[in-house]
């Protein structure tokens, strides 16, 4: 006879109240998710973007831009982005008042590769963001996903991103992981 198995639950709330020990904790439906913090490689490859991606929206005063990002739906999401692109919060500015996100990106490296791809991927798609990028530091490939649309499409040459605003960006995918180096 099979054991019913039951799965504890966190909260935001008390994933919010763990210490800061350098580990990123996050909440996906009530399932802990736990990476390390990211080496150089990880922040080298999400400044760069960060940087493009701020470039192109700069003049477009609903989009906001923001590294790490977090989206919150209490009481059992909180996940955080590398970059996250989403419209000006309405009143405090406070995560839970983002109510569109355009763009999530997850820089994944060796200790965050599975939860990024496997969870958190489709949790950010199912919570109504228009697109993710699973940027691979192994693979030095771009994995783009859109909301109601196919899901790891690679762009390994150029990456095209359109803002809120219509403005158009073209990345060139190998000058992102140029003298970047492998991630631990």
């Amino acid at each position: 006879m099979a054991m019913p198995v039951s799965v504890r639950r966190f909260t935001v709330d008390e994933v919010d109240a763990f210490p800061h020990d350098g580990n990123r904790y996050e909440v996906l439906d009530g399932v802990l998710l736990v990476t390390p913090a990211p080496g150089l490689p990880h922040q080298t490859v999400a400044m760069r973007l960060a940087v493009l991606l701020g470039n192109v929206i700069q003049g477009e005063p609903e989009a906001w831009i923001w590294g790490p990002g977090v989206l919150v739906f209490r009481p059992f999401v909180k996940l955080e982005p590398d970059i996250l692109i989403g419209r000006r919060p309405a009143g405090k500015a406070r995560w839970e008042n983002v109510q569109e996100h355009w763009l999530a990106v997850e820089v994944s490296g060796v200790g965050s590769r599975i939860y990024d791809r496997d969870y958190k991927r489709d949790g950010y798609l199912d919570l109504g963001v228009h697109a993710v990028w699973l940027v691979d530091l192994g693979a030095k490939t771009v994995f783009v996903s859109r909301r109601g649309g196919p899901k790891d499409v690679p762009a390994d040459h150029d990456l095209v991103w359109r803002s809120p605003g219509g403005r158009v960006l073209e990345i060139d995918v190998a000058a992102l992981f140029r003298d970047v180096g492998q991630d631990d």
